[in-house]
Parts: C-alpha cells; sequence; structure tokens
C-alpha cells in the first residue's frame, strides 16, 4: 500500500508539472555549484535582517516575471538606449529587489561561473525569504535557464480592479486553479498598495461620491488620512500582520478589511468565498496549498536543456558573436 500511495503522488506530481516538472529537479546544481542554494539563502537572510519587506519584494518579482513569457528572468533585463524592456511597463515600476539578485549573482559567479541561472536565482530568493516571514519552508526544483526576450509589449498583468472571474481566468491560462489563484493571492498578507491603486475606493466608488460599501468605515476613514500625503503613499494590504506570512489577510478580507477591490472581492465571490473561508480557519492548510500553488507557479512557461541562456550578469543578455 506504501508503494502504492508513492506511485499515485509520482502520477499526481507529474498532471501538475507535466513537461517542466520532468526536466526541473530538486538539488538540480547539487554537483555543478553545491553552495548555490546556501549563498542565496545567506543573503536573502542578511537582507531581511536589515528589510523585511523584501519578502513582499521578492513576490512580486516573482510572479510578475512568471506571468510574462514563464520563469525565465526576463523582467531583470534594464531598458537600454536601443531596447525596451519589461521593467518599462507600468505594472512593474514598483517592482523592486534587483539589487539582492544582483548582488547574489556576482558571488554564484564567483564561485560557479555560467552555471546558476538568473530565473533559478529568483525563485530560491523568494522560498527563502517566504520562510523567514514566518512562511512554510519547502523545496523547489531547479533547472531553469534564462530567457532571450524582454519587452514591454508582453507585460498584460491583471489590474487590483479585475473581478474574480477574471483573476481566474488569467490564472486558468496559465494552467493554474481557483486554489492557486486564492492562495497566491493570500501572499498579499506581506504586501503593500500605493494609494493611486485604491483611492476611488475610499470617497467617490464607481462615481457614487461615497466610499466603498464593502470596504469597513473605519479602515476607509484610517486610509483617507494616510493616502492625503504626497508621492502616492503605500499601506500594508493586511493591517493585522503586515511583515507576517500568515493567513490573517484572510482573515481581515472577510472583515471587510480588504485594501485592494480584488483582494475584498474574494470574501464574497462565489467562486472564491470558500476558499478563503477555509484558509482563514486553518493556517496549516493555507501554508501547504500556498507551496503547491507557488512550486508549480515556478514551472510556467520555463526554459531547459539548451533552450535561453545562463546569464553572466542578470540585467542583460549575453553578448553574441
Amino acid at each position: 500500500m506504501k508503494g502504492a500511495h508513492k506511485f499515485s503522488f509520482l502520477v499526481l506530481s507529474f498532471l501538475i508539472f507535466p513537461i517542466a516538472f520532468a526536466q526541473l529537479r530538486i538539488g538540480f546544481y547539487s554537483r555543478s555549484c553545491p553552495q548555490a542554494e546556501t549563498i542565496v539563502r545567506d543573503l536573502v537572510r542578511q537582507r531581511f535582517g536589515r528589510d523585511r519587506t523584501i519578502t513582499a519584494a521578492l513576490l512580486r518579482m516573482h510572479f510578475h516575471d512568471c506571468f510574462v513569457r514563464g520563469c525565465d528572468a526576463s523582467l531583470l533585463i534594464d531598458t537600454t538606449s536601443t531596447r525596451t524592456s519589461e521593467k518599462s511597463a507600468g505594472p512593474n515600476f514598483s517592482v523592486r529587489g534587483f539589487d539582492l539578485i544582483d548582488q547574489i549573482k556576482t558571488q554564484l559567479e564567483a564561485q560557479c561561473p555560467s552555471t546558476v541561472s538568473c530565473a533559478d536565482i529568483v525563485t530560491l530568493a523568494t522560498r527563502d525569504s517566504v520562510a523567514l516571514a514566518g512562511g512554510p519552508s519547502y523545496t523547489v526544483p531547479t533547472g531553469r535557464r534564462d530567457g532571450l526576450v524582454s519587452s514591454p509589449l508582453d507585460v498584460n498583468l491583471p489590474g487590483p480592479t479585475i473581478s474574480v472571474d477574471g483573476a481566474i481566468g488569467f490564472f486558468k491560462s496559465k494552467r493554474m486553479n481557483s486554489f492557486d489563484a486564492v492562495a497566491l493571492l493570500g501572499a498579499h498578507t506581506v504586501g503593500v498598495g500605493h494609494c493611486s491603486l485604491f483611492q476611488d475606493r475610499l470617497t467617490n466608488f464607481q462615481g457614487t461620491g461615497r466610499p466603498d460599501p464593502s470596504m469597513d468605515p473605519v479602515l476607509a476613514a484610517r486610509l483617507r488620512s494616510t493616502c492625503a500625503g504626497p508621492n502616492d503613499p503605500t499601506t500594508a494590504l493586511d493591517q493585522g500582520t503586515p511583515l507576517v506570512f500568515d493567513n490573517m489577510f484572510f482573515k481581515q478580507i472577510r472583515r471587510k478589511r480588504g485594501v485592494l477591490q480584488l483582494d475584498q472581492r474574494l470574501a464574497t465571490a462565489g467562486a472564491t468565498r470558500g476558499l478563503v473561508a477555509l484558509f482563514e480557519a486553518n493556517n496549516a492548510f493555507f501554508k501547504r496549498q500556498f507551496v503547491k500553488s507557488i512550486v508549480k507557479m515556478g514551472t510556467i512557461e520555463v526554459l531547459t536543456g539548451q533552450s535561453g541562456e545562463i546569464r553572466k550578469n542578470c540585467r542583460a543578455f549575453n553578448r553574441r558573436a
């Protein structure tokens, strides 16, 4: 029976991560660069010690990279005088943490030149930052290679006012389901939002001249004060434990304390309210599902084998003869 369970798990794994899972593997660098994951973990820990918001930054980076052309580090490419890149697209203006990826890459190149991809660095760094913030510790398969294309025209990410059905449809287009969508949006438990993304909910929701009735009035009043400041201020998307990776986000949106419109809609939409209730009731269950979902996300349209390249500098494609 034990062997049958193992076989069932392998079959399920293959169904979840079809071709990509077969080419990525745990410990991909165990021989070619045995210290790779330790180097990543140590540098992420150092940054987290100075800036606990790095977890949210890396989660956002990982998401924005994987959902555009797959997890190929195309987001890391800098715009030049002759070529624009994904970084120049509006949804990516607030993505940060690139300097940490540079720092990790520099050490890895010194240890194992042209071996560890920038795409794997983003995946591993995100994994380590989640654990440091109180989230689950988990393993991720590696072996991704870096992409050769980065264009702002490819960036088509959902905004905070998208409907729940629209958001789920977006995830489904990447072979993910509603469990994955809600669990990954649960990463907003450590995120922040700029006032410009939800300002209309505070004073003139959909042209009514009144606040969004689905938002707790006390929260709306507090956010109006916050957003009165200059330079498009930010606020935590989880008003309870904003620097801890837990299920507090779901508790908040169940109490009409969601900051972004999409987040609040998750708590009431028929397709997602049951999942929100499950994740609110059981932190361990949320974390288990999050692991399944983010590992699955990390396999979206990956490049492996001889595809792509291993960049020497994460911000630029390798020079070609």
